[in-house]
């Protein structure tokens, strides 16, 4: 047992050893062509990024793009968002090398994703005298749903939602679709649990549902270049998403930023 042990321990730290030497420079090419790693932050999602004194970003996606620069051995570079429909449109102009983004079909068409290293779940706000107690309460004629442009949720919803209307705020990112559900009066507003969470213990007259409608798959991801990924770029970010998972790097972030949320599974092989 304690070979065995051994043997274990030995493959992990061989493992390790690799993923931490200095990579090819096909992988530097493909995730920092002009020698700085650019890395899109969305501050739109205060689970990922949030804003510390003086608006330095900080947050899991920050500690991430940082420790993989430092890998890569460039300097990293924050293009920072407000939104992740603002990020989407950034890959598509070429702003930016590597982002934190949920998976989403529409999006997979530009970006080239990991498999996820955090999910969080989309569910329904409404207020305290709403007849909905359940997410599946929601989807009827005449219901009107506050959405955030562009958000994850807005695209899943988008999908999937049948008879309900669903109404847009100008932006995707922040409490901007709580805004327009509070001042317009809406019937339900939508968003990512620990943000409608935050809102409703300041504002007793609301409640968050318990359940959800979707698993936010939040992955990283790299442009893609007229259609194709770059294969070097995208086995080595993928091979770090697992990594960060495993070792505890994406829990140790998320704690020191003061975010809970679920550490997504080990990609299937």
């Amino acid at each position: 047992m304690q070979l065995l042990l051994s043997m274990v321990l030995a493959l992990l730290t061989v493992a390790s050893s690799a993923m931490a030497q200095s990579p090819a420079a096909d992988v530097v090419r493909d995730l920092a062509p002009s020698g700085t790693l650019r890395a899109a932050i969305n501050f739109g999602n205060g689970v990922l990024a949030q804003k510390g004194e003086g608006g330095v970003p900080r947050g899991v996606s920050v500690d991430l793009a940082t420790e993989l620069a430092r890998r890569l051995g460039v300097p990293v570079a924050f293009v920072p968002y407000e939104a992740a429909g603002k990020v989407f449109e950034g890959a598509k102009s070429g702003e930016w090398d590597i982002g934190f983004m949920a998976i989403e079909p529409v999006r997979a068409a530009e970006i080239a994703f990991t498999a996820p290293y955090v999910v969080i779940e989309g569910t329904y706000m409404v207020r305290q005298d709403s007849p909905f107690r359940d997410v599946d309460d929601v989807d009827k004629p005449g219901v009107k749903i506050a959405v955030g442009l562009g958000s994850a949720y807005d695209l899943y919803l988008t999908r999937t939602i049948q008879h309900a209307k669903i109404l847009r705020a100008k932006t995707g990112g922040g409490t901007a679709m709580i805004e327009m559900f509070v001042g317009d009066h809406l019937d339900v507003a939508a968003g990512v649990r620990q943000q409608l969470d935050a809102y409703a213990k300041d504002h007793p007259e609301m409640r968050v549902m318990p359940g959800h409608f979707q698993e936010i798959a939040q992955a990283m991801g790299m442009p893609r270049v007229e259609g194709q990924k770059r294969d070097a770029g995208a086995k080595y970010l993928a091979a770090f998403v697992e990594e960060m998972k495993a070792s505890g790097f994406v829990a140790d972030a998320l704690k020191r930023s003061g975010q809970v949320a679920q550490v997504a599974p080990p990609a299937a092989k």
